[in-house]
């Protein structure tokens, strides 16, 4: 099975660049959530930590 997939990769052009795209994606969204999570607020963060916690209004 591994044969015929590594076959069929080699065979189709320009599939190089899809490691490279999924790679800078990846980094890009943890990077981003990263800097979501620094620049967050602490009594935002301390409203989202007690959402389950709260009765239905």
């Amino acid at each position: 099975m591994l044969k015929f997939v590594k076959h069929t990769m080699d065979t189709i052009s320009g599939i190089e660049i899809f490691p490279i795209i999924s790679l800078i994606i990846f980094f890009t969204f943890f990077m981003g959530l990263l800097l979501w999570v620094s620049k967050s607020s602490k009594t935002y963060i301390n409203h989202v930590e007690n959402l389950p916690f709260e009765d239905e209004k």
